[in-house]
């Protein structure tokens, strides 16, 4: 589903934003799904259970949790195999067995990316009414540039209003679009602005971000979480994986910019809620299976 190739010489610009979670995270900010869903079911299973139990697991245990993903055998070892090739795993033969190891770079970007997705909107930040405003124009010409730019201040957050006008409700990300446009070396300038007469703050909201869209992902995520859990191992990745992309869709948008109900809340609380309603058992299988699969 994601395109997973890490560059380790990419600059600390890529990664000081969001941008360089996306392998993490699901990097497609309209929310939709590509066609290698079983190596973004992979990325999942290393992020929830892999990462947290040890860094380490045997393939046995990893195939048997993605065949109950709906991944079939082939499918999940070819995944295996192509996340080795792109410096997230090493393998090593121990009997007849091989264990599969996170590198130091799958280590980091998943444990950063662990810390963005389970704190996504557990706790509603505060906002003092103020906006970070960018101008910033690329000549049409310049396509690379201006597309660089373009996919760097959607993963920081920015919202467009206007051809070369870019807002954010957060001051602290002016860094880190500052960052940005230095790397690609694009003149721009930017106000810390309020609202003034005219106007209202959920208008302004409504142009630069798709809303109906962010609503439409959280409600669909609210009708699939509804349902009893049947296999909790399963469930728990299912769940991980359907939640993990959602900093990348919504900046966090401040509550006084949103309708009153708004879902995205709800939806967080839903994600805390059965996530730790499953952990426990799900953890009990994984542990299990590494035992049995230990002793072949």
């Amino acid at each position: 589903m994601y395109d997973v190739r890490i560059d380790t010489r990419q600059s600390s610009v890529e990664y000081a934003s969001s941008q360089g979670l996306a392998p993490v995270l699901g990097a497609r900010r309209d929310g939709s799904a590509g066609v290698d869903t079983s190596r973004g079911l992979l990325v999942t299973v290393l992020g929830e259970y892999v990462l947290a139990q040890g860094g380490s697991a045997w393939t046995q245990t990893l195939v048997a949790l993605m065949e109950r993903l709906g991944v079939r055998d082939k499918s999940a070892r070819q995944a295996l195999s192509r996340l080795e090739e792109r410096g997230w795993l090493e393998r090593e033969r121990i009997g007849r067995q091989t264990r599969w190891t996170l590198t130091d770079v799958s280590t980091a970007l998943l444990t950063a990316g662990a810390a963005r997705i389970y704190a996504f909107g557990q706790q509603p930040r505060e906002w003092d009414g103020r906006w970070i405003v960018l101008l910033a124009s690329v000549p049409e010409r310049d396509r690379s540039s201006r597309y660089r730019m373009g996919q760097g201040l959607g993963w920081a957050g920015f919202g467009s209003i206007g051809q070369g006008v870019w807002v954010s409700p957060w001051l602290d990300q002016e860094s880190v679009a500052v960052d940005l446009l230095a790397d690609l070396q694009v003149e721009a300038t930017t106000f810390r602005a309020e609202l003034g007469s005219l106007g209202s703050g959920p208008e302004v909201a409504s142009v630069a971000w798709n809303l109906p869209g962010l609503r439409q992902h959280y409600s669909e995520f609210l009708r699939q979480t509804a349902e009893e859990p049947i296999d909790a191992a399963a469930d728990l990745a299912l769940l991980v994986h359907r939640w993990r992309r959602f900093p990348f869709l919504d900046p966090e948008i401040p509550a006084e910019l949103l309708a009153d109900d708004w879902p995205g809340t709800t939806a967080a609380h839903r994600f805390s809620e059965v996530r730790e309603g499953l952990l426990v058992e799900a953890l009990k299988w994984w542990q299990e299976s590494e035992a049995v699969n230990a002793g072949r």
